[in-house]
């Protein structure tokens, strides 16, 4: 299980590699963080004119060998202080993700064949033409390249659209040198989920489809809490390998107009998505402090333009012990702490799940209210996710094949959880 924390090193401080030293790290690991996700290092299109926005997306790349001189203190010394950067990472304690963009890349790159044409409105971008066997290699060349660099893996962007012989080909040829090399896919349609597990080698798996999509309804469409064990059903032994996130910089802020306007609405879902499956979970910069993405266009913080989140800039003045962070934002903040300080707890990361909605039906609103418990050597914790404007009381019912698992586990126990909120108790074991 991996706690991701995605960030546009842009977006943070003074936009440089640089500003990422040990308070950063330290805030970060206050959260629970194991693993970073640096979104838009690699040299990409900038001061064309079919780029989007200034200085451009993340994913028009032009040097798959580089990194974004903006990024760096000195652009000659670039690739050595995004090395730096890795190895101040690594220090304290944790992982590198960068991006890896098999489908496209700029019309100004060379690194790799493409076809004249672009899918969607990806206009500053062309199609990697996998036709073409040095296609393949080429890409290989570049992710070997990275690894190299001492990163622990790759965000694989638009799986699904690229050929899955060659994303086989693509990790079976990283882990022949580098076998620990972890590789996330963007993926969308659950169909697909244990091929690419089991047949392509995926490590984990974006949950969009599935999770977030359940979420987002239940959030702002006042849909069935029930499609959370729907879809833990379905998943069933690919539960581990998912990707849970309420935000990444393709979706919604949630703390967003165009999302559910309030950010103390999340705290229901972060409790079940962290804390319910096994699976790993992702943050987005800001997200924990409820950043609404007000300069940024319906509710997303640009990958094109030069954002600056306020909210962001407020935690970096906060960070380096100058404060900033307002009181409404350190109250989001402490309530994802205090969950998310839950997620590597040996009862979370390697216990049981017990979904208790089957048999609360008549306790709770099962629309409105989620419900399971997490157990693992004497150690029992029930959660209770409210999704309703309402504070809600449930006295929750543990049936007896549950209990004849758990030696002294009461048949019942009482919680309370205010509106968009979880209660998690502690269940006491007589035994």
């Amino acid at each position: 299980m991996e706690l991701i924390y995605q960030v546009l090193p842009r977006c943070w401080g003074k936009g440089r590699f640089s500003d990422w030293d040990k308070p950063a790290f330290d805030y970060l690991k206050s959260l629970g963080i194991t693993c970073i996700w640096y979104t838009g290092v690699i040299r990409h299109s900038s001061g064309e004119t079919y780029v989007k926005g200034n200085p451009g997306s993340p994913y028009s790349i032009v040097d798959y060998r580089d990194v974004n001189p903006y990024l760096a203190d000195s652009e000659k010394a670039r690739m050595r202080e995004f090395r730096s950067l890795v190895k101040r990472t690594h220090a304290a304690g944790l992982k590198v993700l960068i991006d890896f963009v098999p489908n496209h890349v700029s019309p100004d790159c060379r690194d790799v064949p493409t076809l004249d044409h672009c899918d969607y409105d990806w206009t500053d971008t062309r199609k990697i033409d996998y036709g073409r066997r040095e296609a393949w290699d080429a890409m290989l060349d570049i992710a070997l390249f990275w690894a190299g660099q001492g990163i622990d893996g790759f965000r694989c962007d638009m799986v699904e659209m690229v050929p899955p012989e060659f994303m086989a080909f693509l990790i079976s040829g990283v882990r022949s040198k580098y076998p620990s090399a972890m590789f996330v896919a963007e993926l969308y349609d659950r169909n697909n989920y244990r091929r690419y597990i089991k047949e392509l080698g995926f490590d984990l798996l974006y949950d969009k489809s599935g999770w977030y999509d359940s979420v987002r309804a239940i959030l702002c469409s006042g849909a069935s809490a029930r499609a959370l064990t729907w879809n833990w059903q379905y998943l069933q032994d690919l539960q581990p390998r998912m990707l849970n996130f309420l935000e990444n910089h393709d979706e919604q802020r949630l703390a967003s107009p165009y999302f559910a306007s309030d950010p103390h609405k999340a705290f229901a879902a972060l409790a079940a998505g962290a804390l319910f499956n096994g699976a790993s979970f992702m943050l987005y910069s800001g997200q924990e402090l409820g950043e609404k993405a007000s300069e940024g266009h319906e509710g997303r913080t640009s990958i094109f333009n030069w954002s600056h989140p306020r909210s962001i800039s407020r935690l970096c003045s906060d960070i380096s012990g100058l404060g900033g962070l307002q009181k409404k934002e350190l109250a989001v903040l402490e309530r994802y702490r205090s969950i998310l300080s839950l997620f590597s707890e040996p009862v979370f990361r390697e216990g049981r799940t017990y979904d208790l909605c089957w048999c609360n039906g008549d306790r709770i609103n099962p629309d409105r209210h989620f419900a399971f418990l997490r157990y693992l050597d004497g150690d029992a914790r029930l959660v209770f996710c409210n999704f309703s404007d309402a504070p809600a009381k449930a006295d929750i019912y543990l049936p007896d094949d549950l209990r004849a698992q758990l030696p002294g586990c009461p048949s019942h126990a009482v919680v309370h959880a205010r509106p968009w909120d979880a209660a998690i108790i502690c269940l006491s074991l007589q035994v």
